[in-house]
C-alpha cells in the first residue's frame, strides 16, 4: 500500500484557506467560528472515506475505521486549532496524515486487525483556554469534565458554552475509546532536524513544562520628581526577573530552557514609574529533577528581587507537566521502519508540548516528527518540504502497518 501524497497536499491546502489571514497564515483559534469550520472540513473527509464518527463532551473528535478484531483501536491523531496567526502545518499535518493512512487502507479495500482511529484534539494551542493540550488532558483523566468546562476563554466565554454554539458538545464519555497504541505524526517545530540533514525525527519523550504567571507590585509615580533611590519600579523587578531566567538556564545548564513570554506594565505611560508588571516565565526540561531545580531558582530569585527593590509579588502557576519518555518499543520500531525505507532518522525530544504526551498516561505512545524550514513554527512562514512531508506519512503508515500486524507488544490492556 501507497500514501496517496497528492491528497494529503490538497487537503492540507484546503484546511489552509479556513481562516486564512491576510498575510498567508492561519487563524483557528479553539472553538471559534474558523475553528468550528475546520472540524467540519474534517468531518465531511471522515464521512468520505467510511468513517464511524465520534465527538466526546470536550469535542475531541474520533473517526474510526473498524477492524477484524474491533475493539481498542490504534489510534492517531493530534489538532487543528492554532495560535494567533500561525502556519498551516502545526497538528493539521498529524491529523491530514493520520486520516490518509486509514484511507489508504480503504482504498486498497484492506481490513486492518485492530480498528484504525485518526482524533482531533480540542484547544491543543491553550490561546483562547488554559491549560494547552486539554482536549486530550481530559481524555487522558488529568483534569475532570466538569472543572474543563467551567474554564473561561480569554474574551470571557466558558468552554461548554463554546462547545454547545459550536454544535460540538458531544455525548461520548472522555477516555471510554482505550487506546491500543498511539502515534502522533507532527513537524518538529524546531532545527534540529533540518540541521542534521534528516528526513525524520524519532522522538523519545517530551519535555516538562512549567508555566508561571508572576507579579510585581510596587508604587506608580511621576517620572520625573521621584528620585532613583526612592522607587518601587515594578518594571525594573520585572527586568531583573528577564535577566535571571536566562542566568537560570546557565546554571541548570545543556537542556534547561526558559522564556518570558509576556511583560504587561501598568499604567503603561512614558512619564510613570510603573507600579505593576505582569509577566510569564516558561521553563522546560526533559529531567524532572532539574526542571524543580529550575523552578526553585525561579522562586529564590524572586524573592531576593522583592526584597531588594521593596516590591511586593503574586505568583500563580499556570501549567505543570512532568516530562514524558515514550514507548520505546514503538520508538524502536518508528526508527527501524525509517530505517527499512531509506530515510535518515535523528532520535530527540521533543521541546514542544503535543497530544501524544497526554495519550502516553493511557497508552503505549510516540512521536514522528518531520524537519521545519529554519525552525519556525507559530509563525505563516512555517514550511516543510512536500517530500519531507510524504516521508513522514510514508513512515507512519508502516509503523501502523506493523503495530496492527502485531509485530510489537504494546502492552496495551
Amino acid at each position: 500500500m501507497k500514501i496517496n501524497t497528492s491528497r494529503i497536499h490538497s487537503r492540507i491546502e484546503a484546511l489552509a484557506k479556513v481562516g486564512k489571514t491576510s498575510d498567508g497564515g492561519s487563524r483557528r483559534i479553539a472553538l471559534t467560528d474558523d475553528d468550528k469550520a475546520g472540524r467540519d472540513l474534517l468531518i465531511s473527509w471522515m464521512e468520505k472515506t467510511g468513517l464511524d464518527i465520534k465527538i466526546d463532551q470536550l469535542g475531541n473528535i474520533f473517526g474510526t475505521l473498524k477492524g477484524k478484531n474491533s475493539g481498542s483501536p490504534v489510534m492517531m491523531g493530534s489538532h487543528i486549532d492554532t495560535v494567533g496567526n500561525g502556519g498551516h502545518l502545526d497538528g493539521c499535518y498529524g491529523v491530514i496524515s493520520g486520516l490518509e493512512v486509514i484511507a489508504t487502507y480503504v482504498d486498497h479495500n484492506e481490513v486492518p486487525e485492530h480498528d484504525l482511529c485518526v482524533a482531533i484534539f480540542t484547544n491543543e494551542e491553550g490561546v483562547r483556554f488554559q491549560p494547552d493540550m486539554l482536549g486530550s488532558l481530559v481524555y487522558a483523566g488529568g483534569m475532570s469534565v466538569g472543572e474543563a468546562h467551567e474554564i473561561v476563554s480569554t474574551d470571557g466565554k466558558t468552554l461548554l458554552e463554546e462547545l454547545i454554539r459550536t454544535k460540538y458538545l458531544g455525548h461520548m464519555e472522555c477516555g471510554s475509546i482505550i487506546t491500543h497504541a498511539y502515534i502522533e505524526l507532527h513537524i518538529e517545530q524546531g532545527p534540529v532536524l533540518e540541521n542534521n540533514n534528516t528526513f525524520i525525527g524519532v522522538v523519545e519523550g517530551v519535555q516538562g513544562i512549567s508555566w508561571h504567571s508572576i507579579t510585581f507590585k510596587g508604587q506608580s509615580n511621576h517620572a520625573g520628581t521621584t528620585p532613583m533611590n526612592m522607587r518601587k519600579d515594578a518594571a525594573y523587578a520585572a527586568s531583573k526577573l528577564v535577566v535571571a531566567v536566562r542566568e537560570i538556564t546557565e546554571e541548570i545548564g545543556v537542556g534547561q530552557v526558559g522564556t518570558v513570554g509576556v511583560i504587561t506594565p501598568k499604567p503603561n505611560l512614558i512619564n510613570v514609574v510603573p507600579g505593576e508588571v505582569q509577566m510569564t516565565v516558561d521553563l522546560r526540561n526533559i529531567d524532572e529533577e532539574k526542571l524543580k531545580a529550575a523552578e526553585f531558582l525561579l522562586k529564590e530569585v524572586i524573592d531576593y528581587i522583592c526584597i531588594e527593590e521593596g516590591v511586593k509579588v503574586e505568583i500563580e502557576q499556570l501549567v505543570r507537566f512532568e516530562p514524558v519518555v515514550f514507548d520505546e518499543k514503538i520508538v524502536e520500531l518508528i526508527a527501524d521502519t525509517a530505517e527499512e525505507n531509506g530515510y535518515f532518522y535523528t532520535r530527540l525530544n521533543s521541546g514542544a508540548g503535543h497530544d501524544a504526551q497526554m495519550m502516553a498516561r493511557i497508552c503505549p505512545a510516540a512521536m514522528i516528527f518531520v524537519p521545519s524550514r529554519d525552525g519556525i513554527s507559530h509563525n505563516p512562514r512555517e514550511y516543510t518540504a512536500t517530500e519531507l512531508l510524504d516521508a513522514g506519512a510514508e513512515v507512519l503508515l508502516k509503523a501502523i502497518q506493523k503495530i496492527d500486524q502485531g509485530d510489537i507488544n504494546t502492552n496495551a490492556s
